[in-house]
């Protein structure tokens, strides 16, 4: 299965990325079928050079996109959806931060008890 994904690029702590396609099962830094364009997330806005129709050919033609190169397309609006997320938290992270969240409104709730009602003024 052929891949659209992003391959780092550049000096230590000064990323530039090339989108390329190539194999799925493929090492990122090795070969590639073809460079689709750059991408420099150190510039402000970010520089983004994409071959727009050749990236739309690979699509058709049954490419997949990685999740950060589909959020980039979606920004574009070269692509349309919605994006994925790009952050994947494990199973016990989640039930750390559910049993957090539980102890914070436990917590928090007798603070906001309601206030007795005040006798009307003579």
């Amino acid at each position: 299965m052929l891949h659209i994904r992003l391959r780092r690029e550049g000096k230590q702590n000064q990323p530039v990325y090339r989108l390329v396609i190539s194999e799925k099962t493929q090492d990122p830094w090795g070969d590639y079928i073809e460079n689709l364009g750059t991408y420099n997330p150190r510039t402000t806005p970010s520089t983004v050079n994409f071959k727009i129709d050749r990236i739309k050919d690979w699509i058709a033609k049954g490419a997949q996109t990685s999740e950060t190169v589909r959020n980039l397309l979606i920004d574009r609006k070269i692509i349309t959806g919605r994006k994925a997320s790009t952050i994947h938290i494990s199973k016990t992270r989640r039930e750390k931060l559910a049993a957090k969240a539980k102890e914070n409104e436990k917590e928090s709730a007798p603070a906001q008890a309601p206030a007795a009602p005040e006798a009307p003024a003579a």
